[in-house]
């Protein structure tokens, strides 16, 4: 029999790092007390994520490993959650943490993104497993409350935002995954306007579960008559329970749970296999009402959207706390002596901090963990920018949706991409021990492998760059990325300690130019082929390049603020650690944007023209 898992906690954070990136390089401080975000000034901002921060480390963060060694269960037909779960929905909702970036109109708090995402990253970080369940009721709940009836928003959104209901996105069936447009889930039109649901959704994420009285499912069906693929959907409302018009509960709606998945990992969370309609009993409203029918796919990208970048919040978390769980351990794990004693049997064993090959992974991970960091709070940024803009003045409002909707795919795809390799190379940092369950690590990193897989494939992230996102408002959004990116190099290349790295950002800036001026000649060309076989290349140069001008503006600031404190201080240490940092990152990571372009010009269609029986003989 294994020995049962301890509940303890194992989260780390970095709250310097994220109140440096919140007030010295995006200047949130700024923008507080300004519209929307009035009620908010900085001490509020630093004490909930203080608080938040406690909070998780003693009521979600114990939970984890327990959670994972145990998982969800089915029994007649109902999701049983691990232990401890029940009771930290009830704490997480009346702490009031999943309501910060909720608007006071439904009881919140209102918050900047900015502040919303690291509070999220902090209730992922904690277990991104338990923190799914409220994550997509919020997804659910703010999507009915942009494209609901007025009486759909009055039945549903204040009691999903509180965490009396939950919520889901269904789309995938087992013949359609990706391809959403071979759905066969129908719906037939009743004489008083509902619907009669009826077909099986899985890979439902919170699909049934012991949380909450009820489960507001969101559900893409074919209405009778529509058109075939993404075009003749709807979205339909499916609660688990149908609501009387005061709320309270009636009759069960016939949804069922068929089956949990066995997964890699994420096991407190239950995937779960979802019957609509077996008794033909199940019953649905179209989001927004008759007039919205075969409007699904719109709808349903608002909820992905906000989903793609949780997603890409979920990455960060778990690779910030893989990667502070691996530098604890090298600052404390004694192994071999150092490399100036290497012939000296009786040298003294030295932590494996001092080894030049740990130092080099701490350091990659640590560029990479604040990068992809950095990367989803200049979009949370814009996001701000948006709504403090948007009566204010309409073309930088603009300006700042675009950079929005140009990111997105960046912060899921290379978020979760790095994600996994973050965590991946902390259990290399601690060699044998990481690949055991005494160490939190080896869970970090399945957890994170769902991440580059749900809420599209990173593929499809990188498609929808290429093929959509270059091309928003006739280029102008990449554009003025581009602009951006000059600017800053134009400011800083002849600074005394960034300028050269500086000058290799401007180097990349015009090798990504080029590369999306050949997928723009593939695209009109004719050889569209080569553009989904280097999509993903593509998709990592720009957001290497991102990253490494977003490190080195933050170094470049660091540099300034280190100067202004005594070399005894906590901050001079921690703005030295930014100067390296980007540093290591321009040098090491950033020249694969010029090699990657390089790559693309060849037009290597090797994979393409293997024959399909070439790939083996089995």
């Amino acid at each position: 029999m294994s020995k049962p898992i301890p509940a303890i906690n194992r989260y780390k954070a970095d709250l310097r790092e994220l109140n440096f990136l919140l007030f010295e390089q995006f200047r949130l401080g700024e923008i507080l007390g300004r519209g929307p975000f009035e009620a908010w000034g900085e001490e509020e901002v630093r004490t909930s994520l203080a608080e938040c921060y406690r909070f998780v480390r003693e009521v979600t963060g114990p939970l984890n490993s327990p959670a994972d060694a145990q998982g969800c269960r089915l029994e007649g037909g109902k999701v049983i959650t691990p232990p401890g779960f029940k009771e930290a929905w009830k704490q997480v909702y009346a702490a009031g943490w999943k309501g910060v970036g909720i608007s006071a109109e439904y009881g919140g708090a209102g918050a900047p993104n900015s502040l919303h995402i690291l509070v999220e990253e902090l209730l992922s970080g904690s277990n991104v497993a338990f923190n799914m369940y409220p994550g997509l009721a919020y997804g659910a709940s703010e999507l009915i409350e942009v494209f609901g009836t007025h009486e759909q928003k009055e039945l549903y959104c204040r009691r999903m935002f509180d965490g009396t209901w939950g919520g889901t996105m269904n789309l995938t069936e087992p013949q359609a995954g990706s391809d959403v447009g071979a759905s066969t889930t129908t719906a037939k039109r009743n004489a008083d306007g509902s619907y009669s649901i009826r077909g099986t959704k899985i890979f439902i994420s919170g699909g049934d579960h012991d949380l909450a009285e009820n489960i507001i499912h969101l559900v893409l069906a074919r209405v009778e008559g529509s058109p075939a693929g993404t075009k003749g959907l709807t979205l339909f409302i499916v609660p688990k329970f149908r609501p009387n018009p005061d709320g309270s509960l009636g009759k069960f709606n016939d949804v069922t749970c068929g089956a949990i998945e066995h997964k890699m990992g994420i096991n407190g969370s239950s995937t779960c296999v979802l019957n609509y309609g077996e008794n033909d009993a199940c019953i649905g409203w179209p989001v927004g009402g008759e007039e919205k029918i075969n409007q699904g796919m719109p709808q349903m990208f608002r909820m992905m959207n906000g989903a793609r970048i949780a997603v890409g919040i979920q990455s960060i978390s778990v690779a910030s706390t893989a990667y502070l769980n691996a530098l604890e351990y090298a600052k404390d794990r004694k192994q071999g002596a150092s490399i100036t004693h290497w012939k000296d049997a009786t040298a003294p064993r030295v932590s494996i901090i001092q080894h030049a090959d740990v130092r080099r992974m701490l350091l990659d991970m640590k560029a990479r963990v604040e990068g992809i960091r950095a990367l989803a709070v200049k979009l949370a940024h814009h996001l701000d920018m948006v709504r403090v803009l948007e009566d204010e003045d309409a073309e930088k409002a603009a300006y700042h949706q675009g950079q929005v909707d140009l990111l997105v795919p960046l912060v899921k795809a290379y978020g979760s991409d790095q994600a996994f390799r973050v965590c991946e190379l902390a259990i290399q940092t601690y060699g044998g021990a990481g690949y055991t369950r005494d160490y939190p690590v080896e869970q970090y990193c399945r957890d994170a492998k769902i991440f580059s897989i749900y809420e599209g494939t990173n593929h499809i992230q990188a498609m929808d760059l290429v093929g959509r996102k270059l091309g928003q408002a006739g280029g102008a959004n990449l554009q003025a990325f581009l602009g951006d990116i000059a600017k800053f190099v134009a400011t800083n290349s002849a600074h005394p300690v960034f300028g050269e790295a500086v000058k290799r950002v401007g180097a990349a800036q015009e090798a990504l130019a080029g590369s999306a001026m050949k997928l723009l000649t593939w695209f009109q060309s004719g050889h569209m082929e080569l553009v989904p076989l280097n999509a993903n290349r593509f998709l990592e140069m720009i957001s290497e390049l991102t990253v490494s001008a977003l490190l080195l503006e933050g170094a470049i600031l660091a540099d300034e603020k280190q100067k202004t404190v005594a070399a005894e201080h906590p901050d001079h240490a921690f703005y030295e650690g930014k100067k390296h940092t980007a540093l290591y990152y321009a040098r090491t990571v950033l020249p694969g944007v010029e090699v990657k372009a390089k790559q693309m010009l060849e037009e290597d269609r090797s994979a393409l023209d293997i024959p399909d029986l070439a790939f083996a003989t089995v």
